[in-house]
């Protein structure tokens, strides 16, 4: 199955990779989730080539992950901003960046701090419905209905 077939997938994590299942898309979703929202700010963070950089902001809004704004009409200039989907991303960089540190975690690492107590952010994936941390119970995949 290729790519373009996955985002017609039944599993859910099939299609949520088709929109963000590359190192750039998901590195500029972390910097606008900080804040980023110019494209120089982006190539500046990222050291990205423009060519990937143009890209990959037009995937992601065509994706509705972001929002492309005109702030400047002469020259003309856009800004991108995170969209609620997009927003509603962040917990899943997170707990990437969790598993990063834990998994890879030689060198000095950045760490996310809670920006109004100063603590280190520990995330932790629970199921809503039973309270459990995910990973510790089996799970099954259930067919579509």
């Amino acid at each position: 199955m290729n790519m373009k077939n996955l985002s017609d997938a039944s599993c859910p994590i099939a299609r949520g990779l088709t929109c963000v299942g590359d190192a750039w898309s998901m590195l500029i979703l972390r910097d606008a989730s900080l804040g980023l929202t110019r494209f120089d700010e982006f190539r500046k963070s990222l050291g990205i080539a423009p060519t990937i950089l143009t890209r990959r902001l037009a995937t992601l809004t065509e994706e509705g992950l972001l929002e492309k704004r005109r702030y400047s009409e002469r020259p003309p200039r856009d800004e991108y901003v995170l969209t609620a989907a997009g927003r509603d991303f962040l917990p899943v960089l997170i707990l990437l960046g969790a598993w990063g540190r834990q998994y890879r975690g030689e060198g000095r690492l950045a760490r996310y701090i809670d920006a109004e107590t100063g603590a280190e952010i520990e995330p932790v994936a629970v199921d809503a419905v039973t309270g459990a941390k995910i990973g510790t119970r089996a799970i099954r995949v259930a067919a579509p209905e």
